[in-house]
């Protein structure tokens, strides 16, 4: 992790909703929305590595 983000209490809410509504749609089990999470995150992360990549080759 690079750097911390602090959120004010109105992005703390919308940020609760949301993982709310995440959570509800894997049954309520917040260990499989968890998972299901955890496997998103790697996807964007090698999507994201795969843009930088051109650009750390050129330099």
């Amino acid at each position: 992790m690079d750097r911390i983000v602090r959120l004010d209490s109105r992005q703390e809410a919308v940020l609760q909703a949301i993982a709310e509504r995440f959570i509800a749609q894997h049954k309520g089990d917040p260990v499989k929305a968890l998972k299901e999470m955890i496997v998103l995150n790697g996807h964007l992360q090698e999507r994201l590595d795969a843009l930088g990549a051109p650009k750390r080759a050129a330099r």
